[in-house]
């Protein structure tokens, strides 16, 4: 009689919802790394395309140009753009935004650079069109300099950040998860400017802080499956199973969290886009909230298709783990690790499971049952 019982059962969930909610997914990440390899390759290409072919649209806060503030007691945004195009005014970059201040409402108008007497033609035709005083017209020339300075300090930021984490999470957990998470926090910038750039978005600085601000969430994704990682690693270790198998057990041991979080992070952007943005009408905050969708969702596709499979393929070299990186576990033997179990080596090296019933597959359920192959009886001495 066998000393080993039999593991507690788990009923699986039928559909897929149920699943997720549950945590009993058996997604084959690691299997699928090619489809990362193919939309990210893609993705890449349209950027430098895009970026050689019409580059990016900057705000006036890079290029540089004028602004004049209108009171709005009598005065809207339809009215300014109207006037722009009678005084053949280049609208191109513009931005016209009704704002609040505590001396009243005013309509903020923005030009590229124009010359010293259309600013002040302009600044007159306002005036006349608003009812008030030329003296009651504020107007303001912003330098393309100020813009360039923004620049250069969100790059300098962003190589210090890259530092920091790289050192960081080579302490926390190894060099390898460094590699990995930094190249995903590159792969969201470089594709994020790159939707920018295909799409004509204008980049303000506000856009800058929000592609600052998605690298936080693109780490946070990548360092929760990390640490569910590491974990598994240790779990592991014994069991002489591959690394992909860690890599997969991981990502659907975190898919429902990581999922939970995106969206519970992708809803307020969506709130600000769409109440923000479209009903009250403040624009500056869709230069914020687009940036800031585009890098979640970005971030949330780099933890699974680029940061993971980075991981792995850096793992797969390393001396613990080549001769395992071949194969891995599929189906329901995958779901098996996910729930916790362990599986057979005649399942790790892909062989065909034998009919349910038959001896052979009795004995391989009780070696699943193991977290190490079964020993040798040692021989009686007589």
């Amino acid at each position: 009689m066998s000393d080993h019982t039999e593991p507690q059962k788990v009923n699986i969930a039928e559909s897929g919802r149920s699943r997720l909610y549950l945590g009993q997914t058996a997604i084959n990440f690691f299997g699928r790394r090619l489809i990362g390899v193919v939309v990210s390759s893609l993705l890449l290409v349209v950027t430098i395309i895009s970026l050689a072919v019409q580059g990016l649209n900057l705000g006036i806060d890079f290029e540089g140009g004028t602004s004049w503030d209108v009171p709005a007691s009598s005065f809207t945004v339809a009215d300014a753009d109207d006037l722009l195009a009678q005084a053949e005014i280049d609208t191109e970059g513009s931005r016209i935004q009704l704002r609040d201040s505590e001396s009243g409402s005013f309509v903020k108008v923005q030009v590229r650079s124009i010359s010293d007497a259309e600013a002040r033609e302009v600044r007159q035709l306002l005036a006349d069109a608003a009812g008030t005083s030329v003296d009651d017209v504020n107007v303001n020339v912003v330098s393309a300099s100020w813009g360039s300075d923004i620049t250069n300090k969100a790059i300098r930021a962003l190589v210090i950040f890259l530092f920091v984490v790289a050192i960081f999470i080579s302490f926390r957990f190894e060099w390898r998860m460094a590699v990995a998470a930094i190249l995903a926090m590159i792969h969201d910038v470089v594709i994020s400017v790159g939707i920018y750039s295909l799409f004509g978005f204008v980049v303000t600085p506000a856009t800058v802080i929000a592609f600052l601000t998605i690298l936080g969430y693109s780490l946070y994704d990548t360092i929760v499956v990390f640490d569910r990682v590491k974990e598994n690693e240790t779990r592991f270790a014994q069991v002489r199973v591959g690394y992909g198998d860690v890599v997969n057990v991981s990502m659907n041991q975190v898919l429902m969290r990581s999922t939970n979080t995106s969206i519970s992070s992708v809803l307020p952007v969506i709130a600000l886009l769409v109440i923000g943005s479209g009903v009250l009408g403040a624009s500056t905050l869709s230069e914020f909230a687009i940036a800031l969708l585009i890098g979640m969702l970005m971030g949330t596709y780099s933890s699974v298709f680029v940061a993971s499979p980075t991981l792995a393929l850096l793992k797969l070299r390393a001396e613990g783990w080549k001769k395992e990186g071949a194969d891995h576990v599929q189906g329901e033997d995958l779901r098996t690790l996910v729930l916790g179990g362990s599986v057979s080596r005649r399942a790790r090296s892909g062989e065909t499971a034998a009919p349910k019933g038959s001896e052979s597959s009795q004995s391989s359920d009780a070696a699943s049952v193991l977290q190490h192959d079964p020993r040798p009886r040692k021989k009686r001495r007589r």
